[in-house]
């Protein structure tokens, strides 16, 4: 476990924590993780299951990700453990013919981990450049150099991972050693962050629709972080200031970042972006706000488990939790939870550590259109009703893969995970005893209003085992918010003969899930998620051919509050007990709120 200072209550009322916790945890992981270190820090070894790119790829990913959080705290509050010299031994041993040598840089499809981490390599020998970078020799720095090159002439994975190489060229120049090929790879990544920006302060994660936590801790975080260090200004900065006007409210009030997207392993790494802001200055939030969000979700996974008896960060969620991974996690992949302690760039005196911690923002409702997302907050709790993200790449076909739980879901929240033994909040469709997947969604819009909100997509139900699609087969999909409530609205379009549909609410110990029209029977799963084993998942089913209308009313806590749907050829509305109505109208799509 980590040694904590005492919890400071006066200037961190809600969370306790002050730097000194942050420098703590550092310090804490880095120890553990060193004991695992080869003979001359070259890899460092965690134990647990490697990665499908091997044990070696695997020890250098210690290193790199390690050393990220060490130069982090280098940087902004010194060396006093000798940090550094550590890692400037592994950094020789690992560029040098040797037992400890690292793999080259390949091709994102050849075993390309290493591209990954040569750019937590490169960023951390920027950051401590008079420490460690000016002392190695010249035949040293020249080895270096040369490991580092391979991310420039090698092909990177269509998306994030163009920013490693531009990270690899931000150093190089910084040192004196750029030319033409560290531009080109500079260039190539900007350029590329201009097509993938799509407004509001979100990217996509390469040309489809992936929107996720990689917004902030990678397509935010590298550029804004590369103009603060050479003191250049671009519109990134700007945009990073937009996002974080809604990015603050996708965390609960315990601390927990949305369970969304993959490499939820990574954990607080999802709160960078609000340190990045803080230290950069790029943000709407105050100083104490900001430290807020990023001690609470700190704070959240350490009391939850993620650091085990031997101070180790382990795989999965709170605890090690198998299915949140994906294949190429390995024992050092939790380690890009570094990326939080960018935090530690403000020095001791700066406000992000000495204003009183600040609230955070209150319950709400909004829409983001261009990402398809709808938000809801209430009782500290946030939701992501997702109409946009889906994560499959512009080649695939719209039955791109199986079931992908981190994205397929239609919400997502910050007290629930997916359940991997039955979909949760997931519409299906039963055709010859197949459910269908939810892949390649079809944003239709988004809008809010005061208290409530609506976010809507279509989707062609995918079918695994079987023909992927039954032609002719469409689901268009209306999620309504208002206040804590959920309203679920379908139509399907040539669902087949003897078909059957299915709808099911949250994965979750107690919630609600009520039949409002459409549905004729109704029962409840148990299920395991990142957050327990002990969830349950409520299924309404009814039967479908040609096209029908659906309607279901959801919560996440228990309620007797519920409203009546009333249906007209292609509209429902839907009668709440305040008085209010909702008319959701398939043809053509509109959503509309009225008071009574």
């Amino acid at each position: 476990m980590i040694a904590l200072p005492p919890e400071d209550r006066a200037l961190s009322p809600h969370t306790g924590y002050t730097r000194a916790h942050w420098e703590a945890t550092a310090d804490g992981l880095l120890d553990a993780a060193w004991r695992w270190a080869s003979p001359h820090g070259a890899r460092l070894d965690l134990p647990g299951r490697p990665s499908a790119n091997g044990a070696v790829s695997d020890g250098l990913e210690g290193y790199a990700r390690t050393f990220l959080a060490a130069a982090f705290r280098v940087a902004g509050g010194g060396d006093p453990r000798d940090w550094l010299g550590r890692y400037a031994e592994g950094l020789v041993a690992g560029t040098e013919e040797g037992p400890e040598e690292w793999p080259p840089i390949l091709d994102h499809h050849d075993r390309g981990q290493p591209m990954v981490e040569s750019a937590s390599i490169a960023l951390g020998l920027r950051l401590t450049r008079p420490w460690l970078w000016d002392r190695l020799d010249g035949g040293e720095q020249d080895r270096v150099e040369d490991w580092l090159r391979g991310a420039l002439r090698h092909v990177p994975a269509p998306n994030n991972w163009y920013l490693f190489p531009f990270t690899v060229a931000g150093f190089l120049e910084s040192v004196g050693r750029g030319d033409a090929e560290t531009a080109r790879a500079r260039t190539r990544a900007l350029d590329l962050l201009e097509v993938w920006y799509r407004g509001q302060g979100w990217y996509s994660d390469g040309d489809g629709r992936a929107f996720d936590h990689y917004n902030g801790w990678a397509l935010h975080l590298y550029p804004v972080l590369d103009n603060h260090l050479s003191q250049a200004g671009t519109p990134h900065d700007d945009r990073l200031r937009e996002h974080l006007e809604t990015f603050s409210r996708l965390f609960g009030d315990d601390g927990a970042p949305l369970h969304f997207g993959r490499s939820l392993t990574y954990r607080f790494a999802a709160a960078s972006a609000v340190a990045l802001g803080a230290v950069t200055g790029h943000t709407p939030l105050a100083p104490g706000v900001s430290r807020r969000l990023l001690s609470g979700s700190l704070r959240y996974f350490l009391d939850r488990g993620a650091v085990d008896a031997n101070g180790l960060l382990t795989p999965g969620w709170h605890g090690p939790h198998e299915p949140t991974l994906q294949f190429y996690s390995g024992p050092a992949s939790p380690y890009w939870a570094s990326k939080a302690f960018v935090g530690l760039l403000a020095p001791a005196d700066h406000p992000l550590w000495t204003e009183t911690e600040g609230d955070t923002p209150g319950d709400a409702v909004f829409s983001l259109p261009n990402t398809g997302f709808l938000v809801q907050s209430a009782h500290g709790v946030v939701r992501l009703h997702n109409h946009g993200s889906d994560h499959v790449r512009p080649h695939e076909g719209e039955s791109a893969a199986d079931d992908d739980p981190h994205y397929g879901r239609q919400a997502y929240s910050t007290s629930t995970g997916p359940s991997f033994t039955v979909a949760d909040n997931h519409f299906a469709v039963v055709v010859d005893g197949v459910r269908s997947v939810r892949r390649r969604i079809h944003p239709l819009g988004a809008g809010h209003g005061d208290g409530w909100g609506w976010a809507a997509s279509s989707h062609l139900p995918a079918f695994t085992p079987g023909p992927p699609l039954v032609p002719g087969l469409r689901v268009e999909s209306v999620t309504i918010a208002v206040g804590p409530h959920e309203l679920r609205a379908h139509r399907v379009i040539g669902a087949p003969p003897d078909a059957v549909v299915e709808q099911t609410g949250w994965a979750a110990p107690d919630s609600t899930l009520h039949p409002l029209h459409g549905w004729t029977g109704q029962d409840v799963i148990p299920t395991a998620t990142a957050f327990t084993d002990q969830a349950h998942v409520r299924r309404l089913t009814g039967p479908a051919h040609g096209t029908a209308l659906y309607a279901a009313f959801a919560s996440l806590t228990p309620t007797t509050d519920r409203p009546t749907a009333h249906v007209t050829g292609s509209t429902i509305e839907v009668d709440w007990p305040d008085g209010s109505r909702t008319t959701v109208d398939f043809e053509p799509l509109a959503v509309r709120r009225s008071r009574g």
